[in-house]
């Protein structure tokens, strides 16, 4: 009878790790989305500036007396 206690302890610790497991990976894979989606839009942002969509005027040519 002492045999089947500890073992289904064991078990219900087995079952506790689990799901600390899951919680942890749950964890990881929102981070996970929440970056690849800072990424697309970074991706996003760069490609439209380097198509000539907007300019942030760092890198546009001044001509001398044109004002």
């Amino acid at each position: 009878m002492h045999v089947k206690t500890t073992a289904s302890a064991e078990a219900g610790m087995g079952c506790h790790k689990d799901d600390e497991l899951i919680d942890t990976l749950t964890a990881i894979s929102v981070v996970a989305k929440h970056l690849a989606r800072k990424l697309k839009a970074l991706s996003e942002t760069e490609n439209l500036h380097m198509e000539g969509g907007q300019s942030d005027g760092k890198n546009e040519r001044t001509v001398p007396g044109s004002g």
